[in-house]
């Protein structure tokens, strides 16, 4: 195999992943951006990736990876806003909810609400929690410990005897 600089691959190989990648995902902008990321990741690695045997491929390959995740992210992030949208007037609580209870959710940064609404008022294990957010159950478990922590800091005050500020952990009804 002929030694090759990365200039001069670069060049070559640049506007063709950039133009697969947009072809697959309907996307110039996050074709760019991947293409970009995969020939970052392919300089860094240079002495390595020259002697593939399809350093093109490789290079494709990452950047359909990169283009796929952020997509994913995107979405995930869309979805999250339609769901958590905050709007100017707060809304009313679910019926089997307590104020204090509803409003310590919505003080929960996204991430750890989403994890505790699935766990809790979804009632799905870990595993299923960490596919549904696209992230490992070691993911779902350190930010499920961190929202634990937040509501109960948030919830202390409320009152105990109270059956209506029920902890999220025992709500089982959305």
């Amino acid at each position: 195999m002929e030694e090759q600089d990365f200039e001069t691959w670069y060049l070559r190989e640049h506007p063709r992943v950039v133009s697969a990648v947009a072809a697959i995902t309907g996307r110039p902008s996050v074709a760019s951006d991947a293409a970009d990321e995969a020939f970052t990741r392919a300089c860094e690695r240079w002495e390595r990736v020259r002697r593939m045997s399809s350093a093109g491929g490789w290079v494709h390959r990452t950047a359909l990876n990169v283009a796929r995740r952020r997509l994913r992210r995107t979405d995930h992030e869309q979805r999250l806003l339609r769901w958590f949208t905050v709007s100017s007037e707060p809304e009313a609580p679910p019926p089997a909810w307590s104020v204090e209870v509803w409003e310590a959710l919505r003080a929960l940064p996204p991430r750890e609400r989403e994890a505790i609404v699935l766990r809790h008022v979804g009632d799905l294990p870990v595993a299923d929690v960490a596919k549904a957010m696209g992230v490992t159950s070691g993911t779902v478990s350190s930010t499920l410990s961190s929202a634990h922590h937040r509501l109960a800091e948030l919830l202390a005050d409320a009152d105990p005897a109270d059956p209506a500020t029920t902890p999220v952990e025992e709500v089982t009804d959305a």
